[in-house]
């Protein structure tokens, strides 16, 4: 058995590529548009773990409200600096929902309401400003 990749519904495409892409850095791998079934399929992945593959669904004409169902879980990433992604993330407009408070640990949403944790490779950041006092917003 092989894990191929998670797939979650997105109601606009071009907001979930700016998120998934430019905002946390993963790459286009390969899009399929079905006319006859009125959707796109997008592939991502993380540069050092491209086999994991994340399925962005856009279907046409949808106005369906996918919710916020907690059912899902979150997708996770390991990332270089927590504290230069979360700035970074903030910084296109994107909520840090729980703050790397501990240097370590932090999620966003995305423009669908996936929750994504972000988690900092090898040992947690001293802990720094803005966010060893920022509060957590929302739910993630």
């Amino acid at each position: 058995m092989k894990y191929l990749h998670t797939m979650v519904r997105v109601r606009d495409l071009d907001a979930s590529l700016r998120f998934y892409c430019e905002g946390l850095g993963l790459r286009e791998i390969r899009r399929r548009d079905v006319p006859a079934g009125r959707f796109t399929l997008v592939f991502l992945a993380a540069p050092e773990s491209s086999e994991a593959e994340i399925e962005l669904t856009h279907n046409w004409d949808s106005s369906e409200d996918y919710g916020s169902a907690r059912n899902f879980g979150h997708l996770a990433f390991r990332v270089e600096d927590i504290y230069a992604l979360c700035a970074h993330l903030q910084s296109m407009g994107y909520t840090i929902h729980r703050p790397p408070r501990d240097g370590h640990m932090a999620f966003v949403r995305s423009p669908d309401l996936i929750s994504v944790e972000l988690l900092q490779a090898g040992e947690a950041l001293p802990p720094a400003e803005p966010w060893a006092s920022m509060p957590n917003t929302g739910s993630w």
